[in-house]
């Protein structure tokens, strides 16, 4: 099955709309959705709950969509270096549900192997567990999370088959293959296709089951997320 569309817009049309849960791929800006998160803005939905690890920084990445107000709720593990994600956030604009980073990350695989919820310790004892199910289980209080199906997924591979077979890259691996399977519909931009049954099986990350569109952006402009130089002496 081909499963690629011929752009980022094309590979969204029918399937978003305003107040939805949605979950986007990356960690910081590594291995973020950039075409497709382009193609959401251009898309003009509005009232969107998103569901990421972080929300990118002032004018790029999910940022593009806070500028936009088109996202209505994060639901997210870290919100740092984005100044507008604060004001809207302070302003009582935006709504915000804090998870931990680990949790935030188990909510999304359980979504894709199909487990309603699970215990945790993370949290016990602090506001992440206020209102949630608690209970004992060798002498530690755990908190119940639900977890997370977003009802379409935005993410980023390095290469995928037409099948839709993925392969990552470093650091795009961390949240990008839970957001996948998380999703009912699962969107993955990546900057190389080939002809299926070129992979070795045994270097698959994730197999194209999990995908239902692909779209190719062969050249992500791949921002830094911040920059530190340090000054030396002589040089």
């Amino acid at each position: 099955m081909n499963k690629l569309f011929p752009s980022a817009a094309a590979a969204l049309d029918g399937i978003v709309r305003d107040g939805q849960l949605l979950a986007v791929g990356g960690f910081g800006l590594c291995g973020i959705p950039e075409a497709l998160i382009d193609a959401l803005r251009g898309s003009g939905k509005r009232d969107l709950t998103v569901i990421s690890n972080n929300a990118g920084v002032d004018g790029f990445g999910l940022g593009k969509l806070l500028e936009t107000r088109q996202i209505s709720k994060m639901i997210s593990s870290y919100v740092g270096e984005n100044k507008e994600f604060e004001r809207q956030y302070l302003a009582g604009e935006l709504a915000l549900e804090f998870t931990p980073q680990g949790t935030l990350a188990e909510k999304l695989r359980a979504g894709g192997a199909g487990i309603p919820a699970f215990y945790t310790r993370t949290g016990v004892g602090t506001l992440v567990a206020e209102g949630k199910e608690l209970r004992e289980f060798d002498g530690h209080t755990y908190v119940m999370e639900h977890s997370l199906t977003p009802e379409v997924s935005l993410a980023k591979a390095w290469k995928a088959d037409r099948s839709g077979n993925l392969i990552f890259r470093r650091t795009a691996r961390n949240f990008n293959p839970a957001v996948i399977m998380a999703g009912r519909i699962s969107v993955v931009e990546v900057e190389e296709i080939v002809e299926t049954g070129s992979f070795d099986p045994d270097a698959v990350h994730l197999p194209g089951i999990y995908v239902h569109r692909l779209v190719l952006n062969a050249t992500p402009e791949k921002r830094i997320e911040k920059r530190t130089i340090t000054e030396k002496a002589g040089v």
